[in-house]
């Protein structure tokens, strides 16, 4: 009995490794509850027309430790962050996340922090906007296309247009 446990563990540990990051991603999305659900797997479909050929990234929220630092995320397309302290890392162009009062958009690399407060906090609807970060309960409670248009910013950002 023991054996076929370890055999068991063994094959589920293997079939995780092989799990791609399209199906972790998908997986997660359908582990939503609705209205989420669909809202992020309408955002997903937005975000794989926007960066066609774009790098995907699930980031399940965990350290090196194995401790749960943050919401699971999805993340499309490459750019290098640098630190201030001269490291860099690579990490995603734009991020998707359920959170517990509805959906984070993470646009990266744009330096002016001010810059998406002040180019579409007024524009986008019902949505909190800080200088990374665009959160809102629900699509419906804002205007997609200047949704958008910040997550082209943000590709435009870290690209160097």
């Amino acid at each position: 009995m023991k054996a076929s446990a370890e055999s068991s563990a063994t094959l589920k540990a293997a079939a995780e490794i092989l799990m791609t990051v399209q199906k972790q991603i998908e997986a997660y999305i359908a582990a939503q509850p609705e209205p989420k659900r669909s809202d992020m797997q309408a955002l997903h479909r937005r975000a794989l027309q926007i960066m066609p050929g774009g790098k995907l990234w699930f980031l399940d929220g965990k350290d090196s430790a194995g401790k749960t630092v943050s919401n699971p995320n999805v993340g499309y397309g490459l750019y290098t962050m640098n630190h201030a302290d001269g490291k860099t890392r690579e990490f995603y162009q734009i991020g998707l996340s359920v959170n517990t009062t509805g959906i984070s958009v993470y646009v990266m690399g744009i330096e002016d922090k001010k810059y998406l407060p002040r180019t579409y906090g007024k524009t986008l609807g019902k949505a909190s906007v800080t200088g990374y970060c665009i959160k809102f309960k629900a699509l419906k409670d804002i205007d997609v296309d200047v949704l958008e248009a910040a997550i082209r910013d943000g590709i435009a950002a870290t690209r160097g247009d």
